[in-house]
């Protein structure tokens, strides 16, 4: 897939097999791990998530909002829309094979109401906790940009 150049782009390569990384970006109980928590039935194309891994970063439990799920390709694509604020974050995860390990490819389109630099710190400290929850580590400590 090649994103627009008006897009944030962001890749992590990980250790675990991609039905594993699948299962921590998918499964309530593992993304709970590392951002939040969704309740709801998926197959209605719309869950409610609970943003918690800000209280980490000395801010508080987001109010729930509902997310409508565009594409679920078990276990290689997840494309969703997260109300934030008066916008929606378009959000598109690939993951593949990479070696042994995996590859996550995050694409957010964006929408000019968070700055690309503040959006791209905020996804690489995620996806660092994505990473210490696969391990079994203490979360990363959110360590702002200067």
């Amino acid at each position: 897939m090649t994103a627009p150049a008006e897009d944030l782009v962001v890749r992590r390569t990980y250790p675990d097999r991609v039905e594993d990384v699948w299962s921590a970006l998918t499964e309530s109980e593992r993304l709970g791990r590392w951002i939040g928590t969704w309740t709801g039935d998926p197959t209605t194309g719309t869950v409610t998530f609970t943003m918690t891994g800000e209280v980490d970063a000395g801010g508080e439990v987001d109010d729930p909002v509902d997310v409508a799920i565009e594409v679920c390709e078990p276990p290689h694509r997840l494309v969703v829309d997260l109300p934030s604020g008066d916008t929606s974050w378009h959000l598109d995860l690939t993951l593949s094979a990479a070696g042994d390990g995996s590859e996550l490819v995050l694409v957010q389109r964006l929408d000019g109401s968070v700055p690309r630099d503040d959006l791209a710190a905020g996804w690489t400290w995620y996806l660092a906790r994505l990473a210490a929850s696969l391990r079994g580590e203490p979360m990363p400590a959110w360590d702002p940009p200067a």
